[in-house]
């Protein structure tokens, strides 16, 4: 299944990653800290405003939003490219 297109980039949302296969990756603290490195990081310099989020074992929920002149779709896409290289290398 693909992603849906964000209308407005600065709105909030809901946003779900899961990891392919819905295989419990998240289950190790070492990869659950590269995540919550990573959201910290597109907080501090991707204008991501982050309201809440949880990170269950093969999946993650986030409701966030972006903050002007950041766009929502450049954070997911920046969000998951390094996340998934960092625990690809991790492993």
């Amino acid at each position: 299944m693909h992603g849906h297109k964000i209308i407005n980039q600065n709105a909030l949302h809901y946003i779900t990653f899961t990891v392919v296969g819905w295989i419990d990756v998240f289950t190790r603290d070492d990869y659950r800290k590269i995540i919550i490195d990573s959201l910290r990081y597109c907080q501090k310099e991707k204008g991501l405003v982050l309201n809440a989020y949880v990170i269950m074992s093969n999946h993650i929920q986030l409701i966030c939003y972006t903050n002007e002149p950041f766009l929502l779709s450049d954070f997911v896409r920046d969000f998951k490219k390094f996340t998934s290289k960092s625990i690809i290398e991790s492993i």
